[in-house]
């Protein structure tokens, strides 16, 4: 049960940080998702960086749990990554949903390379 615990407030953490970089970063100039993205992109990157930190020690598992589970989960957001792309894709703007996709993928893979190599 405490695991639980560990994971709720990561994952509260993890929100609110969301949330703060969405407040941060969003524009309404732009209908593309940029606070989505910044906010996926940080969130590998850290995600990258625990994962290195802990291929040369293993943390406890409450550590785990509040650090990766927790608060990487409540940080990134496949969930709004997932709609904000189907509406651009609802709103005819094809290019900038395929760009979106692309991009995200891309900056996450190399968000979590780098995030890996700063630990090492």
């Amino acid at each position: 049960m405490i695991a639980y615990l560990w994971v709720f407030i990561g994952g509260g953490l993890g929100s609110i940080c969301r949330f703060g970089v969405s407040q941060m970063v969003e524009s309404s100039n732009s209908s593309f998702p940029w606070a989505t993205l910044v906010a996926n992109a940080t969130s590998c990157i850290i995600l990258g960086y625990l994962m290195g930190i802990m291929l040369k020690a293993p943390p406890s598992t409450m550590w785990r749990l509040l650090l990766t589970t927790g608060f990487c989960g409540g940080f990134s957001t496949f969930s709004t990554f997932s709609a904000e792309t189907l509406l651009l894709f609802q709103t005819g703007q094809h290019v900038n949903a395929l760009l979106n996709i692309a991009g995200s993928l891309l900056i996450g893979l190399i968000g979590i390379f780098i995030g890996l190599k700063i630990a090492v």
